[in-house]
Protein backbone atom coordinates (compact mmCIF):
# COMPACT_ATOMS: atom_id res chain seq x y z
CA UNK A 1 0.00 0.00 0.00
CA UNK A 2 2.86 2.38 0.64
CA UNK A 3 4.16 1.99 -2.72
CA UNK A 4 1.03 3.56 -3.92
CA UNK A 5 1.18 6.82 -2.15
CA UNK A 6 1.59 9.78 -4.23
CA UNK A 7 5.41 11.07 -4.26
CA UNK A 8 7.15 14.14 -5.14
CA UNK A 9 10.53 14.76 -6.86
CA UNK A 10 13.47 15.29 -5.87
CA UNK A 11 15.09 18.25 -7.53
CA UNK A 12 15.85 21.32 -5.33
CA UNK A 13 19.18 22.50 -3.86
CA UNK A 14 19.84 25.07 -1.27
CA UNK A 15 20.31 28.28 -3.28
CA UNK A 16 16.47 26.90 -4.27
CA UNK A 17 15.74 26.71 -0.30
CA UNK A 18 17.25 30.00 0.39
CA UNK A 19 15.32 31.78 -2.51
CA UNK A 20 11.88 30.10 -1.33
CA UNK A 21 12.94 31.05 3.00
CA UNK A 22 13.43 34.96 1.15
CA UNK A 23 10.52 35.06 -1.02
CA UNK A 24 8.45 33.56 1.24
CA UNK A 25 8.40 35.78 3.57
CA UNK A 26 9.48 39.18 1.66
CA UNK A 27 6.58 41.08 1.00
CA UNK A 28 6.08 41.49 5.15
CA UNK A 29 9.08 44.02 4.23
CA UNK A 30 7.19 45.59 1.50
CA UNK A 31 3.64 46.12 3.44
CA UNK A 32 1.90 45.31 6.18
CA UNK A 33 4.46 45.49 9.03
CA UNK A 34 4.06 49.26 9.29
CA UNK A 35 0.37 48.73 10.71
CA UNK A 36 2.41 47.93 13.60
CA UNK A 37 3.36 51.78 14.06
CA UNK A 38 -0.62 52.47 14.27
CA UNK A 39 -0.62 50.11 17.12
CA UNK A 40 2.52 51.06 19.15
CA UNK A 41 4.70 53.55 17.35
CA UNK A 42 7.85 53.80 16.23
CA UNK A 43 10.05 52.57 18.99
CA UNK A 44 7.20 50.53 20.44
CA UNK A 45 7.02 48.52 17.32
CA UNK A 46 10.74 48.30 17.15
CA UNK A 47 10.93 46.69 20.73
CA UNK A 48 8.38 44.51 19.24
CA UNK A 49 9.86 43.65 15.87
CA UNK A 50 13.40 43.06 18.26
CA UNK A 51 11.18 40.20 20.45
CA UNK A 52 9.67 38.81 17.62
CA UNK A 53 13.39 38.35 15.71
CA UNK A 54 14.90 36.39 19.01
CA UNK A 55 11.63 34.81 18.54
CA UNK A 56 12.60 33.55 14.97
CA UNK A 57 16.30 33.26 15.57
CA UNK A 58 15.54 30.50 18.09
CA UNK A 59 12.55 29.36 16.25
CA UNK A 60 14.73 28.71 12.78
CA UNK A 61 17.48 27.09 14.17
CA UNK A 62 15.64 24.63 15.89
CA UNK A 63 12.92 24.29 13.19
CA UNK A 64 15.49 23.32 10.84
CA UNK A 65 16.74 19.97 12.92
CA UNK A 66 12.89 18.70 12.36
CA UNK A 67 13.02 19.94 8.64
CA UNK A 68 16.24 18.23 7.89
CA UNK A 69 15.24 15.18 10.18
CA UNK A 70 12.21 14.53 9.16
CA UNK A 71 11.53 15.76 5.30
CA UNK A 72 7.94 15.91 4.81
CA UNK A 73 5.57 17.86 3.00
CA UNK A 74 3.21 18.41 5.68
CA UNK A 75 6.02 19.92 7.75
CA UNK A 76 5.02 20.85 11.59
CA UNK A 77 1.90 18.44 10.27
CA UNK A 78 4.17 15.79 10.74
CA UNK A 79 6.62 16.65 13.48
CA UNK A 80 3.61 16.90 15.89
CA UNK A 81 1.94 13.77 14.53
CA UNK A 82 5.12 11.78 15.20
CA UNK A 83 5.16 13.26 18.45
CA UNK A 84 2.18 13.61 20.09
CA UNK A 85 -0.02 11.28 17.47
CA UNK A 86 -3.41 11.90 15.08
CA UNK A 87 -4.82 14.95 17.38
CA UNK A 88 -1.51 16.68 17.54
CA UNK A 89 -1.01 16.63 13.72
CA UNK A 90 -4.46 17.85 13.30
CA UNK A 91 -3.77 21.07 15.10
CA UNK A 92 -0.55 21.26 13.73
CA UNK A 93 -1.74 21.01 10.07
CA UNK A 94 -4.96 23.03 10.92
CA UNK A 95 -2.53 26.37 12.30
CA UNK A 96 -0.18 25.47 9.39
CA UNK A 97 -3.34 25.71 6.89
CA UNK A 98 -5.13 28.95 8.16
CA UNK A 99 -1.44 30.87 8.07
CA UNK A 100 -0.44 29.73 4.25
CA UNK A 101 -4.06 29.85 2.96
CA UNK A 102 -4.86 33.20 4.98
CA UNK A 103 -1.57 35.08 4.29
CA UNK A 104 -1.58 35.16 0.64
CA UNK A 105 -5.48 37.29 0.73
CA UNK A 106 -3.21 40.21 2.33
CA UNK A 107 -0.35 39.90 -0.37
CA UNK A 108 -2.83 39.72 -3.12
CA UNK A 109 -4.64 42.85 -1.94
CA UNK A 110 -1.42 44.28 -1.47
CA UNK A 111 -0.61 43.48 -5.02
CA UNK A 112 -4.15 44.84 -6.22
CA UNK A 113 -3.00 48.69 -4.25
CA UNK A 114 0.58 48.90 -5.66
CA UNK A 115 -1.39 48.28 -8.84
CA UNK A 116 -3.75 50.86 -8.38
CA UNK A 117 -1.38 53.20 -6.96
CA UNK A 118 0.28 52.80 -10.19
CA UNK A 119 -3.23 52.98 -12.13
CA UNK A 120 -5.83 54.25 -10.48
CA UNK A 121 -7.98 53.04 -13.23
CA UNK A 122 -7.58 49.41 -12.39
CA UNK A 123 -9.93 48.10 -9.20
CA UNK A 124 -7.77 46.64 -6.47
CA UNK A 125 -9.68 43.35 -6.80
CA UNK A 126 -9.11 43.12 -10.01
CA UNK A 127 -5.95 42.42 -9.57
CA UNK A 128 -6.13 40.49 -6.49
CA UNK A 129 -7.89 37.85 -8.24
CA UNK A 130 -6.22 37.89 -11.66
CA UNK A 131 -3.19 37.25 -9.47
CA UNK A 132 -4.31 34.27 -8.02
CA UNK A 133 -5.26 32.65 -11.39
CA UNK A 134 -2.18 33.36 -12.51
CA UNK A 135 0.78 32.06 -9.79
CA UNK A 136 -1.45 29.18 -9.67
CA UNK A 137 -0.80 28.13 -13.24
CA UNK A 138 2.95 28.51 -12.63
CA UNK A 139 3.06 26.49 -9.33
CA UNK A 140 0.75 23.80 -11.77
CA UNK A 141 3.37 23.78 -14.38
CA UNK A 142 6.32 21.99 -11.83
CA UNK A 143 8.23 23.09 -8.50
CA UNK A 144 11.50 22.92 -10.07
CA UNK A 145 10.45 25.47 -12.57
CA UNK A 146 8.43 27.32 -10.05
CA UNK A 147 11.61 27.49 -7.63
CA UNK A 148 13.32 28.93 -10.37
CA UNK A 149 10.80 32.05 -11.01
CA UNK A 150 10.71 32.79 -7.33
CA UNK A 151 14.95 32.64 -7.26
CA UNK A 152 14.91 35.57 -10.04
CA UNK A 153 12.28 37.40 -8.56
CA UNK A 154 13.15 37.37 -5.06
CA UNK A 155 16.67 38.46 -6.09
CA UNK A 156 15.43 41.16 -7.78
CA UNK A 157 12.82 42.01 -4.81
CA UNK A 158 15.87 42.29 -2.58
CA UNK A 159 17.87 44.23 -4.90
CA UNK A 160 14.65 46.60 -5.24
CA UNK A 161 15.04 47.09 -0.51
CA UNK A 162 18.26 47.69 -1.03
CA UNK A 163 17.63 50.66 -3.52
CA UNK A 164 14.83 51.35 -1.59
CA UNK A 165 17.65 52.02 1.71
CA UNK A 166 20.21 53.57 -0.51
CA UNK A 167 17.39 56.33 -1.96
CA UNK A 168 15.79 57.41 1.44
CA UNK A 169 18.72 56.86 4.03
CA UNK A 170 20.62 60.00 3.33
CA UNK A 171 16.78 61.56 4.42
CA UNK A 172 16.95 59.73 8.04
CA UNK A 173 16.14 62.28 10.76
CA UNK A 174 16.25 60.71 14.26
CA UNK A 175 13.76 63.22 15.06
CA UNK A 176 11.19 62.29 13.04
CA UNK A 177 12.02 58.65 14.49
CA UNK A 178 11.64 59.60 17.83
CA UNK A 179 8.34 61.68 17.64
CA UNK A 180 5.63 60.35 19.30
CA UNK A 181 7.55 56.91 19.79
CA UNK A 182 5.23 55.24 21.70
CA UNK A 183 1.69 56.64 21.61
CA UNK A 184 0.51 53.74 24.03
CA UNK A 185 2.78 52.62 26.36
CA UNK A 186 4.00 49.28 26.97
CA UNK A 187 0.60 48.11 26.10
CA UNK A 188 1.33 48.90 22.04
CA UNK A 189 4.14 46.49 22.02
CA UNK A 190 2.19 43.73 22.46
CA UNK A 191 -0.85 44.63 20.06
CA UNK A 192 1.99 45.47 17.78
CA UNK A 193 3.37 41.58 17.68
CA UNK A 194 1.49 40.18 14.80
CA UNK A 195 2.75 42.57 12.26
CA UNK A 196 6.27 42.41 13.60
CA UNK A 197 5.40 38.17 13.17
CA UNK A 198 4.36 39.34 9.43
CA UNK A 199 8.18 40.87 8.96
CA UNK A 200 8.68 36.92 9.20
CA UNK A 201 5.42 34.76 8.72
CA UNK A 202 5.88 32.18 6.24
CA UNK A 203 9.63 31.14 6.62
CA UNK A 204 8.72 27.80 7.82
CA UNK A 205 7.17 26.84 4.36
CA UNK A 206 10.38 25.41 3.43
CA UNK A 207 9.67 22.47 5.31
CA UNK A 208 6.55 22.07 2.72
CA UNK A 209 8.90 21.15 -0.09
CA UNK A 210 11.23 19.40 2.20
CA UNK A 211 10.10 16.28 0.08
CA UNK A 212 11.52 17.34 -2.94
CA UNK A 213 14.95 18.26 -1.59
CA UNK A 214 18.06 16.85 -2.95
CA UNK A 215 20.05 15.45 0.21
CA UNK A 216 17.76 17.89 3.03
CA UNK A 217 20.23 17.38 5.86
CA UNK A 218 22.87 19.00 3.43
CA UNK A 219 20.55 21.79 1.86
CA UNK A 220 18.27 22.15 4.52
CA UNK A 221 19.73 23.91 7.02
CA UNK A 222 21.85 26.18 4.83
CA UNK A 223 18.53 27.60 2.93
CA UNK A 224 17.29 27.82 6.45
CA UNK A 225 19.98 29.99 8.21
CA UNK A 226 20.93 32.27 4.95
CA UNK A 227 17.41 32.87 4.58
CA UNK A 228 16.56 34.12 8.07
CA UNK A 229 19.81 36.33 8.42
CA UNK A 230 18.74 37.84 4.77
CA UNK A 231 15.50 38.64 6.72
CA UNK A 232 16.57 40.23 9.85
CA UNK A 233 19.12 42.50 7.99
CA UNK A 234 16.73 43.76 5.19
CA UNK A 235 13.46 44.45 8.02
CA UNK A 236 15.00 46.44 10.36
CA UNK A 237 17.00 48.21 7.46
CA UNK A 238 13.80 48.71 6.09
CA UNK A 239 11.70 49.96 9.20
CA UNK A 240 14.10 51.91 10.91
CA UNK A 241 14.71 54.01 8.12
CA UNK A 242 10.94 54.32 6.26
CA UNK A 243 10.38 56.13 10.03
CA UNK A 244 12.65 58.76 9.97
CA UNK A 245 12.16 60.36 6.80
CA UNK A 246 9.37 62.23 7.75
CA UNK A 247 5.73 61.93 9.59
CA UNK A 248 5.80 58.26 10.06
CA UNK A 249 1.91 58.28 10.66
CA UNK A 250 1.24 59.10 7.16
CA UNK A 251 2.58 55.28 6.52
CA UNK A 252 0.93 53.48 9.06
CA UNK A 253 -2.31 52.55 7.62
CA UNK A 254 -1.59 52.13 3.81
CA UNK A 255 -0.70 48.82 2.07
CA UNK A 256 1.86 50.57 0.07
CA UNK A 257 4.09 52.12 2.26
CA UNK A 258 7.22 51.86 0.55
CA UNK A 259 6.09 53.58 -2.63
CA UNK A 260 4.34 56.60 -0.40
CA UNK A 261 7.97 57.01 1.21
CA UNK A 262 9.35 57.01 -1.64
CA UNK A 263 6.88 59.87 -2.82
CA UNK A 264 7.58 61.48 0.83
CA UNK A 265 11.18 61.88 -0.33
CA UNK A 266 11.74 62.59 -4.16
CA UNK A 267 8.03 63.35 -4.48
CA UNK A 268 5.03 61.82 -5.96
CA UNK A 269 5.45 63.11 -9.37
CA UNK A 270 8.63 62.01 -9.87
CA UNK A 271 9.17 59.21 -12.58
CA UNK A 272 11.61 57.51 -10.45
CA UNK A 273 8.73 56.88 -7.79
CA UNK A 274 6.36 55.47 -10.01
CA UNK A 275 9.33 53.24 -11.53
CA UNK A 276 10.07 52.31 -8.14
CA UNK A 277 6.20 51.39 -7.63
CA UNK A 278 6.29 49.25 -10.48
CA UNK A 279 9.29 47.04 -9.26
CA UNK A 280 8.01 47.09 -5.97
CA UNK A 281 5.26 44.43 -7.25
CA UNK A 282 7.89 41.69 -7.20
CA UNK A 283 8.73 41.51 -3.67
CA UNK A 284 4.82 41.02 -3.45
CA UNK A 285 4.84 38.48 -6.34
CA UNK A 286 7.79 36.95 -4.20
CA UNK A 287 5.91 35.90 -1.33
CA UNK A 288 1.97 35.36 -3.22
CA UNK A 289 4.14 32.73 -5.41
CA UNK A 290 5.70 30.72 -2.89
CA UNK A 291 3.04 30.90 -0.21
CA UNK A 292 0.93 29.19 -2.85
CA UNK A 293 3.91 26.65 -3.08
CA UNK A 294 3.37 26.22 0.86
CA UNK A 295 0.10 25.88 1.01
CA UNK A 296 -0.56 23.20 -1.93
CA UNK A 297 2.36 20.82 -0.23
CA UNK A 298 -0.01 21.21 3.50
CA UNK A 299 -2.97 20.41 1.99
CA UNK A 300 -1.40 17.47 -0.41
CA UNK A 301 0.36 15.97 2.53
CA UNK A 302 -2.91 16.54 5.27
CA UNK A 303 -4.71 14.73 2.09
CA UNK A 304 -2.22 12.00 1.75
CA UNK A 305 -2.42 11.14 5.20
CA UNK A 306 -6.48 10.98 4.91
CA UNK A 307 -6.87 14.10 7.37
CA UNK A 308 -8.76 15.89 4.13
CA UNK A 309 -10.23 14.71 1.44
CA UNK A 310 -8.10 12.41 -0.90
CA UNK A 311 -8.64 14.26 -3.85
CA UNK A 312 -6.18 16.68 -2.57
CA UNK A 313 -3.10 14.36 -2.96
CA UNK A 314 -3.77 13.72 -6.54
CA UNK A 315 -0.80 14.48 -8.75
CA UNK A 316 -1.09 15.98 -12.52
CA UNK A 317 -0.35 13.23 -14.81
CA UNK A 318 2.30 15.79 -16.79
CA UNK A 319 3.81 17.79 -14.16
CA UNK A 320 3.51 15.67 -11.57
CA UNK A 321 1.90 18.72 -9.07
CA UNK A 322 -1.08 18.36 -6.56
CA UNK A 323 -2.87 20.56 -8.90
CA UNK A 324 -6.16 19.55 -6.68
CA UNK A 325 -4.92 21.13 -3.62
CA UNK A 326 -3.49 23.99 -5.23
CA UNK A 327 -7.20 24.73 -6.75
CA UNK A 328 -8.47 24.48 -3.42
CA UNK A 329 -6.48 26.79 -1.66
CA UNK A 330 -7.25 29.38 -4.16
CA UNK A 331 -10.89 28.84 -4.24
CA UNK A 332 -10.48 29.71 -0.41
CA UNK A 333 -7.94 32.81 -0.79
CA UNK A 334 -10.11 34.60 -3.02
CA UNK A 335 -12.83 33.87 -0.97
CA UNK A 336 -11.20 36.04 1.42
CA UNK A 337 -10.62 38.57 -0.38
CA UNK A 338 -13.94 39.26 -0.18
CA UNK A 339 -14.48 38.66 3.64
CA UNK A 340 -11.80 40.88 5.64
CA UNK A 341 -9.54 43.93 5.79
CA UNK A 342 -5.84 43.37 5.03
CA UNK A 343 -5.12 43.90 8.74
CA UNK A 344 -7.33 41.50 10.32
CA UNK A 345 -5.78 38.60 7.62
CA UNK A 346 -3.00 39.38 8.89
CA UNK A 347 -4.10 38.64 12.74
CA UNK A 348 -5.35 35.61 12.21
CA UNK A 349 -2.26 34.36 9.54
CA UNK A 350 -0.05 35.18 12.61
CA UNK A 351 -2.48 33.46 15.12
CA UNK A 352 -1.94 30.32 13.15
CA UNK A 353 1.79 31.05 12.90
CA UNK A 354 2.16 31.36 16.62
CA UNK A 355 0.19 27.83 17.23
CA UNK A 356 2.00 26.46 14.80
CA UNK A 357 5.82 27.53 16.19
CA UNK A 358 4.41 26.48 20.02
CA UNK A 359 3.76 22.67 19.34
CA UNK A 360 6.49 22.74 17.24
CA UNK A 361 8.84 23.59 19.73
CA UNK A 362 7.06 20.61 21.84
CA UNK A 363 7.45 17.89 19.32
CA UNK A 364 10.96 18.92 19.23
CA UNK A 365 11.27 18.52 22.99
CA UNK A 366 9.56 15.72 23.02
CA UNK A 367 11.04 14.03 20.15
CA UNK A 368 14.67 14.66 21.59
CA UNK A 369 13.44 13.45 25.10
CA UNK A 370 16.30 11.67 26.89
CA UNK A 371 18.73 12.34 24.72
CA UNK A 372 17.70 10.75 21.37
CA UNK A 373 19.39 12.00 18.52
CA UNK A 374 17.01 12.24 15.33
CA UNK A 375 19.20 13.53 12.73
CA UNK A 376 22.69 15.29 11.35
CA UNK A 377 21.75 18.94 12.59
CA UNK A 378 21.69 19.45 15.82
CA UNK A 379 20.03 22.83 17.44
CA UNK A 380 23.06 25.06 19.27
CA UNK A 381 22.31 26.10 22.69
CA UNK A 382 19.86 22.82 23.05
CA UNK A 383 17.35 22.73 24.80
CA UNK A 384 17.66 26.54 25.59
CA UNK A 385 16.32 27.56 21.89
CA UNK A 386 13.44 25.75 21.67
CA UNK A 387 12.35 27.13 25.55
CA UNK A 388 12.94 30.51 24.30
CA UNK A 389 10.98 30.24 21.34
CA UNK A 390 8.71 28.75 23.38
CA UNK A 391 8.13 31.00 26.28
CA UNK A 392 8.10 34.26 22.94
CA UNK A 393 5.44 32.26 21.50
CA UNK A 394 3.20 31.90 24.58
CA UNK A 395 3.43 35.56 25.26
CA UNK A 396 2.54 36.70 21.70
CA UNK A 397 -0.11 34.63 21.68
CA UNK A 398 -1.82 35.30 24.69
CA UNK A 399 -1.11 38.97 23.52
CA UNK A 400 -2.94 38.12 19.97
CA UNK A 401 -5.72 36.91 21.99
CA UNK A 402 -6.12 39.86 23.96
CA UNK A 403 -6.04 42.50 21.44
CA UNK A 404 -8.23 40.44 18.71
CA UNK A 405 -10.47 37.89 20.90
CA UNK A 406 -13.17 38.15 18.52
CA UNK A 407 -10.76 36.92 15.58
CA UNK A 408 -9.33 34.36 17.80
CA UNK A 409 -12.80 33.14 18.45
CA UNK A 410 -12.71 32.49 15.07
CA UNK A 411 -9.97 30.29 14.77
CA UNK A 412 -10.27 28.62 17.82
CA UNK A 413 -14.26 27.78 16.62
CA UNK A 414 -12.68 26.42 12.94
CA UNK A 415 -10.38 24.17 15.74
CA UNK A 416 -12.86 22.56 17.22
CA UNK A 417 -14.86 21.94 14.36
CA UNK A 418 -12.35 20.18 12.79
CA UNK A 419 -11.46 18.26 15.44
CA UNK A 420 -14.99 17.25 15.98
CA UNK A 421 -15.34 15.63 12.64
CA UNK A 422 -12.09 13.79 12.90
CA UNK A 423 -13.18 12.13 16.09
CA UNK A 424 -16.39 11.34 14.90
CA UNK A 425 -15.61 9.93 11.55
CA UNK A 426 -12.87 7.68 14.21
CA UNK A 427 -9.77 8.87 12.45
CA UNK A 428 -8.15 9.33 15.91
CA UNK A 429 -8.04 5.38 16.62
CA UNK A 430 -5.98 4.98 13.00
CA UNK A 431 -2.35 6.06 12.76
CA UNK A 432 -1.95 6.44 8.85
CA UNK A 433 1.18 5.63 7.25
CA UNK A 434 2.40 8.67 5.06
CA UNK A 435 5.77 8.96 4.91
Amino acid sequence: MSQSKPGLKKVLNHIHLWGLAVGLVISGEYFGWNFGWDKAGTVGFLMATLIVTVLYVTFVFSFTELTSAIPHAGGPFAYARKAFGPIGGLVAGYATLIEFVLAPPAIAFALGSYVHFLHAGIPVMYTAVVSYIIFTAINWIGIKESANFNLIITLLAIAELLIFIFIVSPHFKADNFLKDPMPHGIHGIFAALPFAIWFFLGIEGVAMVSEEVIDPERNIPKGYLWGIGTLVLLALGVMIFSGGIGNWKNLSTIDYPLPEAIAMVIGKDNRLTGFFAGIGLLGLIASFHSLITGYSRQIFALSRARFLPGAFSKLNNRFNTPHWALLAGGAIGIFSLYTGTTDKVIIISALGAVVMYIISMFSLLKLKAGGRKIGSFNTPFYPWFPIICLVISFISLLAIIYYNFTLSLIFAGGLLAMMLIFMLMGKHKSSFNDE
